[in-house]
């Protein structure tokens, strides 16, 4: 299901004489101006938004024509945060613009669509050498013309999966870290061996001396890399990047695949994409928030902690909780409902969630997640039975055994956990059985 949205520009997005024109919607204002001034690696930073644009556009999976999907755009204190998904939800992009990369003020504060549109993606790519890329986010001034006059109205459909894809990425990478990190010249080199795009095997990437080596089993150290066609979009950057981090969480011999971020660093920004743990699946349907969502006070600490994020650039969780009077697992439980309105995110680099602002609507996580609402359900007819580290579920179909495991895993013997083995989140009769009696985050 789509949100729409109303989104209002002033004018389409352009490059003129005086530099780059990025109008934007929403906000504040009618149609606010988050930053106005010049990019210092103005090459590298059209490669980048580029880069963010193609993946918006494309859909790896079963390929079919382009979307025409606009970036969201973040300003919050001395960053610029560009954001995407592809059609098919598997890869999210990301450009952060830092401090270093900009020459000029951030002179508010807020998140909206930027219209990268066709004319604009061909001027963008004809950016290089030294000439110089002004960003002016939002129009010069707020005159606001007649209905019949220059603001131009266009509705664009943000999916409901891109909202999904933004709660399940940023609980998704909080549990990443640093893997590998190579130099720019052994990066593209690196790049230039992968498969082409379409190929739909996973493979592992393991650091060697000063490279990654592929293989095809997974081993401590080692970075999933599923569709490896799907890090084309980051060819582009290449020449300006510095360096290539690869991030992930921990595996070991005989793991699933799982999700990774490839990051090129150009010392101004940096381009990130997350890649899904299989082609063919989407952040949209993971799972990865279903335990923190299910806590009987996450609604109404979302709220209180909503109320005191205040867009720095990045979110300290252990501040945060200070300031909300609540333990660490509970702001993070919040931060994630948060997440299901796409209200934060999660920087790999930074190790640290960020602010950005939408329509927060609390009802959305339950909406957006029928196994939660499934649990609840269970939960409110008495179907859950404990019995020490076990538990049986009573259904009116169907009595189901669900198993707590020494790491704090659950197994059901239902047909989902058959299926899925837990690596698409809790299935409803384990998620009921964590919200009789374990606390918030336990379960895995």
């Amino acid at each position: 299901m789509n949100a729409v949205q109303t989104y209002r520009y002033l004018q389409p997005s352009a490059l003129r004489a005086a530099g780059l024109d990025l109008q934007t919607c929403g906000g504040p204002a009618a149609n606010p101006r988050f930053f106005a001034g010049f990019l210092t690696a103005p090459a590298a930073a059209a490669a980048g938004l580029l880069a963010v644009a193609e993946v918006a556009r494309t859909r790896y999976h079963q390929p079919v024509s382009p979307a025409s999907l606009d970036p969201v755009v973040t300003g919050s204190r001395g960053r610029l945060r560009f954001e995407s998904f592809s059609g098919c939800c598997g890869v999210y992009a990301r450009m952060d613009v830092l401090p270093a990369g900009l020459d000029g003020e951030i002179s508010g504060h807020g998140t909206t669509n930027v219209d990268v549109n066709p004319p604009l993606r061909e001027a963008l790519a004809r950016v290089g050498g030294i000439e110089p890329l002004h960003v002016a986010v939002g129009p010069d001034d707020l005159t606001v013309s007649t209905m019949d006059g220059a603001v131009v109205e266009r509705k664009v459909p943000l999916p409901g999966r891109w909202l999904r894809g933004f709660a399940e990425v940023h609980v998704l990478t909080a549990g990443f870290e640093p893997r590998a990190e190579i130099a720019a010249a052994e990066a593209a080199a690196f790049l230039r061996r992968l498969p082409a795009a379409g190929d739909r095997s996973v493979l592992w990437a393991v650091p060697a001396g000063r490279t990654l080596r592929l293989t095809s089993r997974p081993a401590p150290g080692a970075v999933c890399l599923a569709g490896a066609g799907r890090l084309a979009a980051l060819r582009g950057l290449l020449r300006h990047a510095r360096t290539l981090r690869v991030y992930g969480p921990a595996v070991r011999a005989g793991s699933p695949a799982v999700p990774s971020t490839w990051e090129l660093d150009t010392g101004a920004l940096r381009v990130s994409l997350t890649l899904s743990p299989e082609p063919y699946r989407g952040f949209s349907g993971e799972g990865a928030a279903l335990a923190a969502l299910a806590g009987d006070d996450v609604v109404d600490d979302a709220e209180l902690v909503g109320a005191l994020l205040n867009w720095d650039p990045t979110i300290d969780v252990a501040a945060l909780a200070d300031a909300a009077a609540l333990p660490d697992e509970r702001v993070r439980a919040a931060l994630a409902q948060l997440g299901t309105a796409g209200r934060v995110g999660y920087d790999v680099a930074d190790g640290a969630y960020f602010h950005r602002v939408m329509p927060y609507d609390a009802g959305r996580a339950e909406r957006d997640n029928p196994r939660l609402v499934g649990a609840r359900a269970l939960v409110e007819r008495g179907a859950v039975e404990r019995d020490g580290e076990h538990a049986t579920v009573r259904t009116d179909a169907e009595t189901y055994r669900v198993r707590r495991h020494p790491d704090g895993a659950y197994s059901c013997s239902c047909r989902w956990w058959a299926r899925h083995r837990g690596q698409r989140g809790p299935c409803r009769h384990a998620l009921a059985v964590s919200m009789v009696a374990a606390p918030v985050g336990a379960l895995s």
